[in-house]
């Protein structure tokens, strides 16, 4: 029996059963001629709901497209709307999938709505189409879905068979619960009240802050304690004025000052500061010089006398009495806006319009998005800042009018490069939640959670995550994780249950928890507020085994400082310290740390050598700064993987972030190929040094590891065979995707009959929201 007569008789079966009240959970045995194979089982489609997840609307009869054309690989099933995604239900397996990490919240067919950019329905019929918003009607039975993501994905549906009824139905509740009105009506809140917290007060499943060393949440002063000591910062303190979030709303209630600088004083100048943000302390060098970021002052009368009143407070907290180096960022980096625009022109190339890297012109539309040209910018502007602190040993002031956006990118940058500890896992994810999400950037209007105000919306931190993924790309021993670590982190945003990017600050997250208990009747017991996970315990979403993919074969360690009971202890990693010489060699200076002068021009890439050559004798010849000697000086020295990292920036040394951009599109998928292909190979050799090392253990008497239970807890995600003498081959599924697929989650519609003969003639989908409705193609 064909696929879709098949299930169509099982959906009118589930159609009786429910009309009939029943809640047997039978399967049905299908009627079949007397030449076929005698009645198959086939089990109910449903969606498989969270704690607090509920179903709102769904279409029987769908067909998920999965090339750009309809074909026999195409999926049929049910479309389901709930609180939390939009989930396709079917019994097909995708054609040459043979791997996917299992998402423990969401399913193989899933979209959480938080990552739907924009919900186009179309009618082929009457050729009309429409991006649909909140509360909006519907005039047209539509033929066709098309999801833009903000993963940059394309989900493309068919409703040739579906109800036309049930149809609008699901598309108008995707639209709507796909724009919540208020932060309240975001599903983490349902989620985290139904899983966290019982009708007693009692908190349940709760997540165990203890057991080895964790992330530290920064929302304790114990945690800045440690920090401080960790970074010898001696003359800094930890600030508790702003408990209850009496000074400053955008704050954390704990943050780290001078010592010469009292309570009384900064509650004074804290009405002086834009939005009452004192300046707050991020990391200390080792020479003494402090790292600082803050707000504009917003009294000009009182500008000159409390910056003198700060930067004196900041010199006394320097051994050498050194000065204070001031950077203003809005100055010297792109706006917010700028950024934004450059991802939508970014998104625009990489999926929407057709892809082929090795032309010209794809090349051209890249670079002229300005997305690369902004990911240097930032970096640039790191490394002018290491260079005051690594070089001139002063302190340096990070300047943003709100210290909210830019300030949180260049100070984490600078903590990478200088301090091995935020390269590695542990250390990385306490950065972001210090300079990000205690500081109090603003991630539910930057990834426009609410889908309010476009203006608001900017992908700072993604771009954060591309400076970091460039970084990584150059020094990939010097991390402890993994690319795929930093792609996971970036898909997370669009997971709407952690405390870690759903909030502007942490006072907003109180004080709606705060509410919505209220509301919802739900006894908080010693709980302030309901207690959201953050995004750090990734058991919430991956298994053990999944988790195993963030651990990088490469990584050289170091031995680690931590903080117990106010004393300093070591912790050694196993691998020992190696010096690597490095075969890059300094960047020449008229070219000024990766940029071009202003009156310098590239006809094109492969010109870059020549230019190189011919002008390399009268490049030494020119005067250096002072900043490009250090630079220079640096590059000209063996690379100490645990010390000072500089980045290349030269347009040739940076690269696009292929597995977050392009992991989407058939075309750029090199099937058993890629850098995983490296990583595969680096996997199991280590797991074979640490099978072969606890051997050696076990021989010579010591505490060890079984090897059948070195299987079972080995860190590598690809593990060496117990089989002497036998090399793992590459599985068939690798492929540079890895571990995504493009299969079912790009689906371009064919150019007649949609939304996408417009947007490929000039239409620009990802820069506005407005309605095409009633149009003809």
């Amino acid at each position: 029996m064909h696929t879709y007569q098949r299930l169509k008789t099982t959906f009118e079966f589930m159609e009786i059963m429910h009309l009939n009240a029943s809640s047997t959970e039978e399967t049905l045995a299908l009627k079949t001629d007397s030449n076929k194979s005698p009645q198959l089982p086939i089990k109910k489609l449903e969606a498989k709901l969270l704690p607090g997840e509920i179903v709102v609307n769904e279409a029987n009869f769908v067909k998920k497209c999965i090339s750009t054309e309809s074909c026999q690989d195409d999926l049929w099933g049910k479309l389901v709307c709930t609180n939390f995604k939009v989930s396709f239900i079917t019994h097909n397996s995708l054609p040459r999938q043979k791997f996917q990490c299992t998402h423990r919240l969401l399913g193989e067919h899933d979209i959480p709505l938080a990552c739907v950019e924009q919900v186009v329905t179309v009618n082929e019929v009457k050729g009309k189409q429409k991006i649909l918003g909140s509360n909006q009607k519907l005039k047209f039975n539509p033929t066709e879905l098309i999801l833009y993501c903000k993963d940059f994905r394309i989900i493309r549906f068919r409703f040739d068979e579906a109800g036309p009824e049930s149809v609008k139905k699901v598309c108008l509740a995707i639209a709507h619960y796909s724009h919540p009105a208020d932060p309240q009506l975001l599903f983490g809140f349902e989620y985290v009240g139904k899983r966290y917290h019982g009708s007693t007060g009692e908190t349940v499943n709760g997540v165990d802050p203890g057991g080895g060393l964790q992330t530290p949440l920064f929302d304790c002063s114990s945690d800045w304690d440690r920090e401080i000591k960790r970074t010898g910062a001696s003359e800094w303190r930890v600030c508790t004025i702003n408990q209850g979030y009496f000074i400053s709303p955008s704050l954390p209630e704990f943050f780290v000052v001078p010592v010469s600088l009292a309570d009384q004083d900064l509650k004074q100048y804290a009405c002086c500061f834009y939005s009452q943000r004192i300046p707050l302390w991020c990391w200390n060098h080792s020479s003494g010089s402090a790292l600082v970021r803050m707000s504009n002052i917003s009294d000009p009368l009182q500008q000159r006398k409390v910056e003198q009143r700060i930067s004196s407070a900041i010199i006394k907290s320097h051994p050498l009495r050194s000065d204070v180096f001031k950077s203003d960022l809005d100055k010297n980096l792109p706006n917010i806006q700028d950024i934004q625009a450059a991802l939508l022109k970014l998104r625009q190339i990489c999926v929407i319009e057709p892809f082929e890297e090795s032309e010209e012109k794809w090349l051209s539309s890249l670079e002229s998005s300005r997305w690369m040209e902004y990911v240097r910018t930032f970096l640039r502007h790191a490394v002018d800042v290491v260079y005051m602190l690594e070089s001139r040993h002063v302190s340096v002031i990070l300047l943003e009018k709100e210290d909210r956006d830019l300030s949180c990118v260049i100070s984490c940058l600078v903590q990478l490069m200088c301090d091995p500890h935020c390269r590695s896992l542990h250390g990385f994810q306490g950065l972001i939640q210090k300079e990000w999400v205690m500081a109090g950037h603003r991630f539910l209007d930057r990834c426009n959670h609410l889908k309010k105000s476009d203006k608001e919306e900017s992908p700072l931190f993604l771009l954060f995550l591309d400076c970091v993924w460039q970084l990584w790309n150059q020094y990939p021993a010097a991390f402890e994780f993994t690319e795929v670590y930093l792609t996971v982190l970036g898909d997370s945003m669009w997971v709407p249950v952690f405390s870690t990017f759903l909030f502007n600050c942490p006072r907003q997250r109180a004080e709606h928890s705060r509410d919505f208990a209220s509301s919802k009747s739900i006894h908080l017991g010693q709980d302030q507020a309901l207690r959201f996970p953050p995004v750090w315990d990734w058991s919430q979403q991956f298994s053990l085994k999944d988790q195993t993919l963030f651990n990088n074969p490469l990584y050289v360690g170091k031995i680690a400082t931590c903080v117990q009971n106010g004393t300093v202890k070591t912790f050694t990693h196993r691998r020992s310290k190696k010096n690597y010489s490095s075969t890059l060699r300094g960047v020449p200076s008229a070219l000024r740390n990766g940029s071009l002068g202003p009156n310098d021009t590239l006809s094109r890439r492969n010109s870059l050598i020549l230019r190189l050559r011919s002008d390399l004798s009268q490049v030494r010849e020119q005067q250096e700064t002072p900043s490009e000697r250090f630079i220079r000086d640096w590059f000209s020295r063996p690379i100490d993987l645990q010390g000072l990292l500089l980045p290349q920036l030269l347009p040739s040394h940076l690269s696009v972030w292929k597995l977050y951009f392009l992991r989407w599109v058939p075309e750029a998928q090199i099937p058993q190929g890629g850098p995983i292909t490296a990583f595969h190979k680096l996997s199991v050799l280590t797991d074979e040094i640490e099978m072969l090392q606890n051997q050696l253990r076990q021989y010579k008497g010591a505490g060890c590891t079984p090897n059948n239970q070195h299987m079972e807890h080995s860190k590598m995600y690809f593990k060496v065979t117990l089989t002497p003498h036998q090399s793992p081959a590459p599985p068939e599924y690798l492929s540079s995707s890895f571990p995504f697929s493009p299969v079912g989650n790009l689906c371009r519609p064919g150019i007649t009959g949609t939304p996408l003969s417009k947007f490929l003639s000039g239409a620009k989908i990802w820069l506005s929201t407005e309605t095409l409705a009633n149009e003809t193609i």
